[in-house]
């Protein structure tokens, strides 16, 4: 039982500290992780597959 209360803990301990940002900062928001939306990847002239 207590190893399962501990990844529970460390679960939301880490779902925390990722929206860290999200929750504490105004207009705050998930980087995007689109293909499309990368500049660094466009100039290498990389698509999404969904782009026509």
């Amino acid at each position: 039982m207590k190893i399962v209360l501990l990844s529970i803990a460390i679960i939301g301990l880490s779902a925390v500290l990722l929206g860290v940002r999200v929750l504490f900062v105004k207009g705050g928001r998930f980087p995007s992780s689109h293909i499309g939306q990368s500049t660094q990847l466009r100039s290498k002239g990389i698509k999404c597959a969904h782009e026509d």
